[in-house]
């Protein structure tokens, strides 16, 4: 019988599980909508294990019986709140299906793997937030992702914010401001007066914020504080992604996540400042999504040991003993 793996994208809008095998690919998948909770050790492991047991076993319902040896899961904020799952993952899920080699990976490795594959390079990760991560095959180094109060620079957030500023510029008659912001910003959310006291006390202000991204795109093309906000946003993440890139030979240099979807008002100008700060990197289309990336690591460490480098908060694989 084939060995199976299972691989694992866990974010912020639940969790996507993938059940397959190394010589026949992914067999099946399935998602929750539901986040795994953070608590005072991080990540939750015994919700993240609630969450994914009755979504594998569904899995192996559909694809028969199969034994799991090998799992990858990418987390969003592994790097910073992932002590609990380090702690608790690998022995949770041997006990669970008999796993023997667990990998936990930053959802940031597994967009990176998603993305471009075992090869040199970076890879700008952007949706309400912003990270950059690159490697030379050697080490793994990052940039921001620091969430929209300390940084994420450039990101949806980010975007959201400098575009709902530059609408407040308008309204109170000051340099720079944005009527046409200013206009999409009252038809969302009310009047421009009532701003604060709509977004300041929401729990889920970094997407409110972001939300607003794509209003910022659509008046890009006749506004020209709109299209300097996101000039701006390239701007940042090109220097993010010049930090994190190898300087020498011709790494890849791809971009993941929702935000792209903004299109050619964002991409155009990103293209641009990426040509100018990594004149050596090669722009390429990501392959994959961060999914993507835990599969594709999930069928390596299937068969073997990981190429890509490990590292205490990025990329960890625990072996259980005597196999």
């Amino acid at each position: 019988m084939d060995r199976g793996f299972l691989a694992v994208d866990s974010g912020g809008s639940g969790l996507r599980v993938v059940v397959g095998t190394a010589e026949r690919g992914p067999l099946a998948r399935r998602a929750s909508g539901e986040p795994v909770r953070t608590g005072d050790r991080g990540i939750d492991p015994e919700h993240f294990m609630m969450q994914l047991v009755p979504l594998v076993r569904a899995l192996t319902d559909e694809t028969g019986p199969m034994p799991l040896t090998a799992a990858v899961v990418g987390a969003a904020g592994l790097a910073s709140l992932g002590d609990g799952l380090r702690a608790e993952l690998p022995g949770a899920l041997a006990r669970e299906w008999g796993v023997d080699r667990v990998a936990l990976a930053a959802d940031a490795v597994t967009g990176y793997v998603g993305a471009l594959g075992p090869r040199p390079g970076a890879v700008i990760a952007g949706g309400t937030g912003l990270i950059a991560i690159g490697t030379d095959l050697t080490c793994w180094r990052r940039a921001d992702g620091w969430g929209h109060l300390l940084g994420d620079c450039g990101g949806g957030a980010w975007i959201g914010r400098a575009g709902l500023e530059a609408a407040l510029r308008a309204h109170d008659g000051r340099q720079d401001g944005s009527a046409r912001l200013l206009a999409c910003a009252e038809e969302v959310f009310g009047p421009a007066a009532g701003l604060p006291g709509a977004l300041y006390p929401r729990p889920d202000r970094p997407a409110v914020l972001a939300s607003f991204a794509p209003r910022v795109a659509a008046c890009a093309d006749e506004d020209r504080v709109a299209a300097g906000i996101l000039r701006a946003a390239a701007r940042h993440m090109a220097d993010s992604a010049a930090a994190v890139c190898p300087s020498g030979g011709e790494p890849h240099v791809a971009v993941t996540g929702g935000l792209f979807k903004l299109g050619d008002p964002l991409l155009g100008p990103l293209d641009e400042e990426l040509a100018q700060r990594l004149p050596h990197a090669r722009r390429v289309p990501a392959e994959g999504d961060p999914l993507d990336g835990s599969v594709r690591l999930a069928a390596e460490l299937s068969t073997g040991s990981l190429t890509l480098p490990g590292d205490e908060r990025m990329l960890s694989v625990t072996t259980r003993s005597g196999d």
